[in-house]
């Protein structure tokens, strides 16, 4: 649920704040005043595409922030702790900079966040209808898509896009096969060669390495020794003045004075730095007795890396990258070789898989049959409540003629709706006009939305073109949906707005010589008025105020 917006320098909403509730909220105000600048900002912080002419003029950037309670939302949460973007308290902040320059950033719970991210999140967060949906709606993937929204198909249509997927892969490669085959004999010549080639050289995982370790010993060996005997002189081997025999002297010197009793710690410690004198002079002598003087091992050793830096040079990647280009060679090689094997291979898993997706296909249209009869059902209840009870709304579902597997089912989906009784269904482009239209798309999204599982509906003046009797079923049926969650609702219907839980009122005012836009919440007289100048204009009388008391009442 959306809980708090906040506009900063944007188009003439220079400082909005606004806080939402529960249930039905009406937007309203006079034509230009700002009520779909707010809107605007919204969808910028949910990722749609922002324009720099939008910024205040004298600003340098505008800044949109929305803040949603996820509580009732657990793909939201999940989605947030699957992409790094934690929630806190069940909320999550997101925030929108326009720069003056074109650019734009974004944060999803102060953590920088892509445009993308923000859609995708905010698919989760807001449904937005607006007045323009019925142009949406004339197109058959609209349908689709509402009706398995509406049916709740999305158990059986994730598993039918997987298989699809899958399938495709397949095809792809099988058709990638049949492909090389027409250079078969050129690539099998220029792989036989090339995989011959690193047979013999037979590069190793972590070879080189272990070589160059070795060469760079083999190299130094002389020099390494010498070292070795010097440090070994110093700490154990001298007949004076070694370090072990200066330690040795020093706890001598120790044990016969009092400060043995003093400082017990310093005894301790001369301890200590004698026994890790003892393991340096182990260890340096160890290590020398393994360095040795090999001319023979060192050529071998070096041949060995030059042999290695050849090939990688010639292959054109990084000796440490021979091995897996070895293996990768050898494997081409080996499919090549088997290719119709492989391609017959391949074609039995296809026919497995389409098998699959015929039988969860013909899961879906089953489901997609009582989906959209009851969505007819329910779409021309509401067309009768809207005063179109004339009209007759249905889905068909036209299976597809190219006999190929489809991501989205057997059949496309359409909407079809008859306007006058005893004439056939036919595509809403070819039968509705605008103010049917318009009233259609109400119903269906009405319904649709009943279903919704996001909290926050939002409806952008859908009921443009709607009055009297009819805009009154309009605003019961927001509140409906008001009661199950949060219903955004810019109206300039004055039944509408009457029967919302909650009231804004967008203004426009001149503040330092600059139009602004501002928000106020309405209660009580002020609602009042603002009802009453919906009903009778500028000019509010006291016959517009008892109509407007009587609304309310209701």
């Amino acid at each position: 649920m959306l809980l708090q917006l906040t506009v900063r320098d944007y188009a003439v909403a220079r400082a909005l704040d606004a806080d939402w509730q529960p249930g039905m909220t009406a937007i309203t105000g006079e034509t230009g005043a700002g009520k779909s600048i707010l809107l605007d900002a919204l969808g910028l912080a949910l990722g749609d595409r922002a324009d720099a002419d939008a910024i205040a003029s004298g600003a340098d950037r505008a800044d949109i922030a929305a803040l949603f309670d996820l509580q009732h939302i657990p793909d939201a949460r999940d989605w947030l702790d699957a992409h790094g973007f934690p929630p806190e308290d069940q909320q999550c902040l997101l925030r929108r900079s326009i720069l003056r320059e074109g650019r734009s950033r974004a944060w999803i719970n102060g953590q920088p966040a892509t445009l993308a991210q923000l859609r995708e999140l905010g698919e989760m967060l807001i449904d937005i209808h607006s007045q323009h949906e019925h142009q949406s709606l004339l197109k058959k993937e609209t349908h689709r898509r509402l009706l398995d929204a509406f049916g709740q198909h999305s158990d059986v249509l994730k598993p039918l896009q997987d298989s699809y997927r899958q399938w495709r892969a397949i095809r792809q490669q099988i058709e990638a096969l049949q492909g090389a085959q027409d250079d078969l004999g050129a690539r099998l010549q220029l792989l036989q060669y090339q995989v011959d080639e690193l047979d013999r050289v037979a590069p190793q995982p972590d070879e080189l390495a272990a070589l160059e370790a070795e060469q760079k010993q083999l190299a130094n060996a002389g020099e390494l020794i010498s070292g070795c005997e010097q440090l070994l002189q110093l700490c154990t081997e001298g007949e004076r003045y070694s370090l072990q025999q200066t330690l040795v002297s020093a706890q001598q010197l120790l044990a016969r004075s009092p400060l043995a009793e003093a400082l017990p710690q310093v005894g301790e410690m001369l301890n200590g730095a004698l026994i890790q004198i003892e393991e340096a002079a182990h260890d340096l002598a160890r290590y020398r007795d393994q360095v040795s003087i090999d001319p023979e091992r060192l050529h071998d050793v070096e041949e060995r890396l030059n042999a290695l830096y050849e090939l990688a040079r010639k292959h054109r990647v990084q000796p440490r990258d021979l091995p897996d280009l070895h293996e990768r060679l050898h494997a081409e090689l080996a499919t090549l070789r088997d290719s119709d094997g492989i391609i017959a291979r391949l074609q039995q898993q296809q026919a497995t898989i389409e098998a699959q997706h015929g039988k969860l296909a013909k899961t879906l249209t089953g489901k997609r049959q009582q989906a959209a009869s009851a969505l007819a059902q329910q779409v021309n209840a509401q067309l009768a409540l809207l005063k179109m009870a004339h009209c007759r709304f249905e889905v068909a579902l036209q299976p597809h003629e190219d006999g190929l597997l489809h991501a989205t089912g057997g059949e496309q989906v359409e909407f079809l709706i008859s306007t006058q009784p005893d004439t056939p269904a036919r595509a809403l482009s070819r039968v509705a006009s605008g103010g049917e239209l318009s009233r259609i798309s109400l119903a269906i999204q009405v319904v649709t939305a009943s279903t919704s599982q996001i909290p926050t509906l939002v409806f952008d003046e859908v009921d443009v073109g709607i009055g009297g009797a009819t805009a009154v079923v309009v605003g019961q049926l927001l509140r409906q949906l008001g009661e199950r969650g949060q219903v955004l609702c810019v109206t300039h219907q004055a039944q509408v707005a009457a029967q919302a839980h909650h009231h804004l009122q967008v203004s426009k005012q001149l503040k330092d010589q600059r139009m602004e836009t501002t928000l106020c919440t309405l209660d009580g007289q002020q609602r009042i008025d603002e009802i009453a100048r919906m009903i009778g204009g500028e000019k509010i009388s006291k016959q517009s105020r008892a109509h407007a008391r009587e609304m309310l009442a209701v």
